[in-house]
């Protein structure tokens, strides 16, 4: 692998990005997928964080407009997160690679409490931080805790992984006319409303000056490209 551009990266996975084929639950060739993307970049000095959506297994915004009660429903999203996380650790660790999983609510048994030095501690070390549950708090998506955890740990960009290669003006499954964007701003994503990521984290990713790169996540290699410096995607900045 060439000179990478950037030291520290914090990956953003939703949930649906693990179930594959299916419609519910997660995929485990998805996951042996992601883990064979992620391998080897530890020897390149990148230092890897990760944070996971629970969308393939519950949607706390769905079952709150279906009449659940909202702070309820978020925390089983949360939960659904860790789901996530334990499965992607054991991946990961399957093909050689030190992990951690770091959680917003206190799981002794299954993973280390969230603490921003311990997160940092663990990079400098070469592990690969996967963060679940989210905040830690109801009312915020994990895109907000992507954001959040990024800025934490000194991340010098967001690659958001997705279906569709970039962010487009319309979603192209549906649109067929719809146009890709090379780069763009954060106003203008919201003033669009282009669901990069929801407003609260392109809000705080605006503030704090913290760039943004959507790309796909099924095609091969695009980690490793996006590292090198080579123009993939969307950048949001």
């Amino acid at each position: 692998m060439a000179r990478t551009v950037y030291k520290r990266i914090l990956l953003k996975l939703s949930g649906e990005a693990l179930m594959g084929g299916k419609n519910f639950g997660i995929d485990h060739k998805i996951v042996q997928y992601i883990s064979h993307e992620l391998k080897g970049l530890s020897k390149t000095g990148v230092q890897v964080a990760i944070v996971i959506g629970g969308g393939n297994i519950f949607r706390g915004l769905e079952a709150s407009a279906e009449g659940m009660e909202r702070t309820s429903a978020d925390y089983m999203g949360m939960l659904a997160t860790a789901l996530n996380a334990l499965a992607l650790q054991n991946a990961l660790e399957r093909n050689g690679m030190p992990t951690r999983v770091l959680s917003a609510i206190e799981m002794r048994e299954l993973a280390e409490p969230y603490i921003r030095r311990r997160a940092v501690r663990h990079l400098e070390k070469g592990r690969i931080v996967i963060f679940a549950c989210g905040t830690g708090n109801p009312y915020f998506t994990t895109d907000t805790a992507a954001a959040l955890r990024a800025m934490e740990i000194g991340a010098e960009i967001i690659m958001k992984a997705t279906k569709v290669d970039g962010v487009y003006t319309s979603d192209p499954m549906k649109d067929a006319s719809a146009k890709k964007f090379s780069e763009i701003s954060y106003l203008d994503v919201l003033k669009k409303g282009l669901k990069v990521m929801d407003s609260t984290a392109i809000s705080l990713c605006m503030d704090n000056r913290l760039p943004i790169i959507v790309f796909s996540l099924m095609k091969s290699g695009n980690i490793k490209k996006i590292l090198e410096g080579k123009k993939i995607g969307t950048l949001v900045k």
